[in-house]
């Protein structure tokens, strides 16, 4: 069996993915004529040419400014919903989707009707293709700690349906020690706990992610690399580092694949896995960041096997159903390169 025909066929979960970063142009330039909302491109291929950046900023800029033409119920559905539906293809079991609702109750879009549209797509691709889910609220890192709190007294009515809170949008400037009231609230409500740290911040970003906000999982990583005790701490405690490379590639946090720091976390025995980010700004889905990174790095089956058991072993999921994905990667893996079950 070929490389990329084992990545197609290997049981993943995807631990790293923002709803709204997976605005595939065609559905952005639908859903804003079906809104009437008026955006600064007359075709799809003017969207598509526009999602063309160098760095986060500018990512982000063309990413708040998509998210404007999504108002009703429906487009949070349908948005969620084709996600789910391209996930399917890729061998994908289970998902932990991180939503910005700041991004839309700043403009005016209800609380309830993001988490309605949101929920519905999720429940439906749980009957459709048996993707188990899990939802992340982000806050907002350049706004102030006042309005992440404002968002998760908004928030509390839909807990039973938020897993955890992260800590997304741009990183320089904006400290995890920014947010560490909010962050208290959240654990206070038992609510799992991720933050985006190092990658366009220092390897001190991580520090204070782990020390002051106390998360459950760190969100890229990379930078924690460039300190050894940093290192080992993430080994010793397990941490998972939910790592992006196209996403890496295309914001210029690595210059080239073959660069990527993705083996040498391996290497070094940190829980690192393969994650899409913003897969419709960044050229692909969760196979195409494994068969890129793959390519790249030469990496091994007995690797690419590493990383889909981090995938269950990062996820908020139960014991047992980490259990359950876990026999099916071994099974998979015994039968396509004959590795025994661990």
């Amino acid at each position: 069996m070929d490389i990329n025909t084992f990545i197609a066929g290997l049981p993943k979960a995807e631990l790293h993915l923002h709803l709204e970063g997976s605005f595939e142009p065609e559905q952005m330039f639908a859903i804003a004529q079906r809104n009437k909302v008026a955006i600064p491109y007359r075709s799809v291929e003017e969207v598509t040419a526009a999602y063309a950046f160098s760095n986060l900023q500018d990512f982000l800029d063309i990413y708040y400014a998509g998210a404007q033409v999504l108002l009703d119920e429906q487009d949070f559905y349908d948005l969620t919903l084709a996600y789910l539906v391209r996930v399917a293809a890729d061998c994908v079991a289970h998902v932990e989707v991180f939503f910005d609702p700041q991004t839309h109750t700043d403009r005016g879009v209800a609380f309830d009707t993001v988490m309605k549209g949101i929920t519905a797509a999720l429940d439906e691709g749980a009957r459709r293709f048996g993707i188990t889910s899990k939802l992340i609220l982000c806050f907002l890192r350049h706004l102030p700690e006042s309005e992440a709190l404002k968002t998760f007294a908004q928030a509390e009515p839909w807990l039973p349906r938020i897993a955890g809170v992260g800590l997304d949008s741009s990183e320089k400037g904006h400290p995890p020690s920014k947010f560490v009231r909010v962050y208290d609230a959240a654990r206070a409500t038992g609510l799992k706990l991720v933050a985006h740290a190092g990658e366009e911040g220092p390897a001190p970003y991580v520090w204070e992610a782990l020390d002051l906000l106390q998360v459950d999982r760190i969100d890229h990583g990379n930078n924690a690399l460039q300190d050894p005790k940093l290192v080992e701490r993430l080994a010793a405690e397990k941490m998972t580092l939910t790592v992006c490379p196209l996403s890496n590639l295309k914001l210029c946090v690595v210059k080239d694949l073959k660069r990527h720091p993705l083996r040498t976390m391996l290497q070094h025995g940190l829980r690192a896995t393969v994650n899409s980010d913003d897969p419709a700004y960044f050229g692909g889905y969760v196979n195409d960041n494994f068969r890129a990174v793959t390519a790249a790095l030469d990496l091994t089956k007995d690797e690419l096997v590493t990383l889909a058991r981090n995938s269950f072993l990062g996820s908020f999921l139960s014991d047992a159903e980490k259990a359950a994905h876990l026999v099916k990667i071994d099974a998979y893996a015994a039968k396509s390169i004959g590795t025994p079950a661990r």
